[in-house]
C-alpha cells in the first residue's frame, strides 16, 4: 500500500465510473476564512423523503478514495434514505498527513452546523455526520473536536465499520476480530497498518484521540450514534467497543452487526443483502427510533 496507493486511487475511480445522467449531483467548493477550499459533491435523491442532510466522509484509509470513487455509493445513499447527501473531498495522506484531512472535515461540519441553510437544511439538528471506515473515524474525530473547541456538535452520527484504535497487529491487538479476520477477507492487518503509517507518520501521535477515538478519556456530550459493523471485518470489535464506550459515557447509542458482511459493504450494489439490511437500520435511526442499547446477537470472542 505504501508503494502503490496512487495506482489504487486510479483503479477505484475507474471502477466507480458511471454515466453522469444516472445521478443528480452538484459540485461545489467551500471557501473558508484564512484561505483554503474543500470540494463537496451534493447528491439529490430521486425522491426526497426526509429533511436531514447527511454530511458524508468517505473511506479509503485516509489515503485512497474521493468523491469520484464514492459517487455510486453516495447516490445509493441519497436514494435509499431520501436525504440530501453532501460528500466531502478532504485532503489525502501521505501528501497531506494528519490532521489535514480531519481539519477539512471539521471545517465543513462547522460550516453546515453554523449555516445549515447552505445545504438545504432548516436547522443544525438536521445535519447528520456519516462516515465509513476511515471516514467513520473522521466523523467520530470531528464530533470529539467540535466538543474540544467549544462548538456545537451534530445531533446524530452514523459510523459504518469505523477505525477507532491504533493497533492492528494480531500479536498485540486487544481485539479478537483483528486476529480472526485480518488476513483472509476484504481488509487486512497489513493494509490498515500501512494506511495508519501514511496518515500519521509519527508513531507517537497514533494514540491521540483524534486518530484513535477509543483512546479518548472523556466521551461525554457526543451525538446520538448508530454504529454499524460487519461480522467478517477485522475492525468489527474495535467499532463495537467504541459504541459501548460512548454508551458508558452517557450517550445514546445503537450498535448493529451485519451478519456475513465484509468490510466496505456500503459500496456494494443495491441488491446486496448486507447493504439492504444496513439501510433498514439507518432509516429506522433517521426516523427517530430510540436507541435500543442492545448488543449484537453474535458476541465477539474475547
Amino acid at each position: 500500500m505504501r508503494e502503490d496507493y496512487e495506482k489504487i486511487r486510479h483503479l477505484r475511480r475507474q471502477l466507480a465510473a458511471r454515466p453522469v445522467l444516472r445521478y443528480r449531483i452538484l459540485d461545489r467548493q467551500a471557501t473558508f476564512d484564512g484561505g483554503g477550499q474543500v470540494p463537496v459533491r451534493v447528491f439529490q435523491p430521486k425522491e426526497k423523503r426526509r429533511e436531514e442532510v447527511l454530511l458524508f466522509f468517505h473511506g479509503g484509509g485516509w489515503v485512497t478514495g474521493d468523491i469520484e470513487s464514492y459517487t455510486p455509493a453516495c447516490a445509493t445513499m441519497a436514494d435509499l434514505t431520501g436525504c440530501v447527501v453532501a460528500s466531502v473531498d478532504y485532503r489525502l495522506a501521505p501528501e497531506n498527513p494528519f490532521p489535514a484531512g480531519l481539519e477539512d472535515c471539521y471545517r465543513m461540519a462547522r460550516l453546515l452546523l453554523d449555516e445549515p441553510q447552505r445545504a438545504g437544511a432548516e436547522d443544525a439538528g438536521k445535519i447528520v455526520l456519516v462516515g465509513d471506515s476511515a471516514g467513520g473515524n473522521l466523523a467520530a474525530a470531528v464530533s470529539l473536536l467540535l466538543r474540544e473547541r467549544g462548538h456545537r456538535g451534530a445531533a446524530r452520527q452514523i459510523l459504518l465499520y469505523p477505525v477507532t484504535h491504533w493497533d492492528h497487529d494480531p500479536q498485540t491487538s486487544p481485539f479478537a476480530s483483528v486476529r480472526n479476520h485480518g488476513s483472509d477477507y476484504r481488509l487486512t492487518n497489513m493494509e490498515v497498518q500501512d494506511y495508519l503509517e501514511l496518515y500519521v507518520p509519527d508513531p507517537g501521535r497514533r494514540q491521540d484521540q483524534l486518530v484513535s477515538p477509543l483512546m479518548a478519556t472523556d466521551l461525554s456530550g457526543q451525538p446520538e450514534t448508530l454504529l454499524i459493523t460487519a461480522e467478517l471485518d477485522l475492525l468489527r470489535d474495535e467499532g463495537e467497543a467504541y459504541g459501548e464506550a460512548l454508551r458508558e459515557a452517557g450517550n445514546r447509542v445503537r450498535i448493529h452487526r451485519v451478519p456475513g458482511a465484509l468490510h466496505g459493504f456500503i459500496a456494494l450494489p443495491r441488491f446486496s443483502r448486507s447493504l439492504r439490511e444496513a439501510y433498514e437500520v439507518i432509516n429506522t435511526f433517521l426516523d427517530g427510533d430510540p436507541a435500543t442499547g442492545e448488543r449484537p446477537a453474535q458476541e465477539a470472542a474475547k
